[in-house]
C-alpha cells in the first residue's frame, strides 16, 4: 500500500504544488498567461493522452514493472524541470513529466485490485489511496508556497526526487511481480485518436483566451477534438483488440463512472486554478499566503475519501457520489453567488464544500469503474478512469484561464468559472444516479 501510494502522492503533489508556482515562474520565465496554462496543462494533456496506453502496457507487461519504469520517468523529468532556464523548456520537461505519470496512475490502482481482491478489502484500499491523493492536494498548496517563498519554484520539482527514489526502493522490495499477458495487443490508433482528441481539446480551450472563442482556429481545434473523439469510438468498436472489450464500454458503471471522474475534476482543478490566480493577482498574496488560502479547499480532502470508504460497506457507493457531488456543487454556487468583492471569509466554507465533495465521491466512483473490470483488463480500467478525470482537469483549467482572458472583468470571469464547475458537480450527480450501483456488483466478464 505504501510503496504504490507513495508514487501516486507524487503525480498529484506535483499538480496541487505547481498551481501556486505558475504565476511566480511566469514573471521570472517571461510567460504569458497562455504560456502559463501550458505549463500546468501540457502536463495534464500528455498525462490524460497516454493514460491509456499506460494501462495497456501494464496488462501487457506487467504493471509492477511499467509502475516502476514510469517513476523512473516522472523523477528524472521532474530535475528536467528544476533545471529549465525558459519557458518552452519548462513546457517540455513537463510533456516528459506527464509520461512519467501515465504510467504510474494507471498501474497504481491495478496493484491494488491485485493485491486486495475482496469487495470490503478493495474499498479499503481505494479510500487509502485517494486519502494519500488528498494529503498530497492538501501539502501541495502550502508546500509549494513555502518552497517558492524560501528557496524558489525550482525546489517545487526537485522534492519529487527523495519521494521517487523512496518509491522505487518500496515497490522493488514489496511489491509481488504481476502477470503478463502478452496476448493484448496495443491498439495504436486508437492511442493515437485519444491522444489527439486530449491535445486538439486542450489546445483550442488554451487558445480561447489569447484568440478568443470566435477564432477559426479555436473552432478547428474543437471540431476535430470532437472528430478525433468519434474516431476512437468507431475504432474500438472495429479493432480485433480492443484497449477495452466493447461489452465493457458499454457497461453503464464503466462509462458513467469514467464521466463522473471528469465532470468533478473539471470543476474542483478549475477552482483551484482560478482561485490561485485570484488570490495571488488580484489580492496579491504571496505564494505561501496562496497556498494557505487555498488550504480549507484541499484539506477537507484529506479524510473524505477514508471516510467515504468505511461507509461505503453500510451505504454502498450511490449515495455517497450523489451527496459528494452535491455538496461540491453548493459550495461552488456559494462562490459565485458570494459577490463582485468577497472577504476571504465568506470563501472559507465554499471551498471546503468544494474540496470535500470531490474526493468523498472520489472512492465511490474509483470502486465503481474497477469493479465492472475483471482482473485481466484493470489496468485498462484505471486507465480509461484517470484518462477522462486528466482531461476533465485539463479542461477545466484551460476553460477556467479562458473564462478569465475574455470576461469584460477579472472578477466576472471567475465567477463564471465556478458556475460553470458548479454545472458540472451537479450533472456528475444525475449520472451518478443512473450509473453508480446502488451495491456492489460483480465485475464483467470479458
Amino acid at each position: 500500500m505504501l510503496a504504490v501510494c507513495a508514487g501516486y502522492f507524487m503525480v498529484i503533489l506535483d499538480v496541487t504544488a505547481i498551481n501556486v508556482a505558475v504565476p511566480v515562474i511566469g514573471r521570472e520565465l517571461s510567460a504569458s498567461l497562455t504560456g502559463i496554462q501550458w505549463i500546468t496543462d501540457g502536463y495534464t494533456l500528455v498525462f490524460a493522452g497516454l493514460l491509456l496506453t499506460g494501462g495497456a502496457l501494464g496488462d501487457r507487461l506487467g504493471n509492477r514493472r511499467v509502475f516502476c519504469v514510469g517513476v523512473a520517468v516522472f523523477t528524472l523529468a521532474s530535475a528536467a524541470c528544476a533545471l529549465a532556464t525558459s519557458a518552452p523548456l519548462l513546457v517540455a520537461a513537463r510533456l516528459v513529466e506527464g509520461l512519467g505519470a501515465a504510467l504510474i496512475v494507471p498501474g497504481s490502482l491495478a496493484l491494488l485490485q491485485q493485491a486486495y481482491p475482496g469487495t470490503a478489502a478493495r474499498s479499503r484500499a481505494f479510500g487509502l489511496w485517494g486519502s494519500m491523493a488528498g494529503i498530497a492536494a492538501a501539502a501541495g498548496p502550502l508546500l509549494g508556497g513555502l518552497l517558492v517563498s524560501t528557496l524558489g519554484w525550482r525546489w517545487v520539482f526537485l522534492v519529487n526526487l527523495p519521494v521517487g527514489a523512496a518509491c522505487l526502493v518500496l515497490t522493488l522490495r514489496h511489491v509481488t511481480r504481476s502477470p503478463r499477458r502478452a496476448d493484448r495487443a496495443l491498439d495504436w490508433p486508437a492511442q493515437c485518436a485519444v491522444m489527439a482528441t486530449a491535445a486538439l481539446l486542450t489546445a483550442a480551450l488554451n487558445e480561447a483566451g489569447r484568440r478568443g472563442w470566435s477564432d477559426p482556429a479555436v473552432l478547428a481545434g474543437l471540431g476535430l477534438a470532437v472528430l478525433a473523439a468519434a474516431a476512437f469510438a468507431v475504432r474500438e468498436r472495429l479493432a480485433r483488440s480492443p484497449v477495452l472489450p466493447p461489452s465493457l464500454l458499454r457497461s453503464r458503471a464503466m462509462s458513467g463512472g469514467a464521466v463522473i471522474g471528469l465532470l468533478f475534476n473539471f470543476g474542483f482543478y478549475g477552482m483551484v486554478f482560478t482561485a490561485s490566480l485570484e488570490f495571488q493577482h488580484q489580492r496579491h498574496f504571496s505564494a505561501l499566503g496562496t497556498g494557505v488560502a487555498l488550504f480549507p479547499a484541499v484539506a477537507m480532502t484529506m479524510f473524505a475519501s477514508v471516510l467515504s470508504g468505511r461507509l461505503t460497506r453500510r451505504t454502498g457507493d450511490r449515495p455517497l457520489v450523489i451527496s459528494g457531488m452535491l455538496l461540491a456543487a453548493l459550495g461552488l454556487t456559494g462562490w459565485a453567488a458570494a459577490g463582485t468583492d468577497p472577504a476571504y471569509s465568506l470563501l472559507v466554507a465554499p471551498m471546503m464544500a468544494a474540496g470535500f465533495g470531490t474526493s468523498f465521491a472520489l472512492t465511490g466512483s474509483t470502486a465503481t469503474v474497477m469493479g465492472a473490470a475483471p482482473a485481466a483488463y484493470a489496468g485498462a480500467a484505471s486507465a480509461l478512469f484517470n484518462t477522462t478525470r486528466q482531461i476533465g482537469s485539463a479542461t477545466g483549467v484551460a476553460l477556467g484561464g479562458s473564462l478569465l482572458a475574455t470576461a469584460t472583468d477579472y472578477t466576472t470571469g471567475l465567477r463564471v468559472s465556478m458556475a460553470v464547475g458548479a454545472l458540472a458537480y451537479l450533472t456528475a450527480a444525475g449520472l451518478a444516479w443512473l450509473c453508480v450501483p446502488a451495491v456492489p456488483k460483480k465485475p464483467l466478464t470479458a
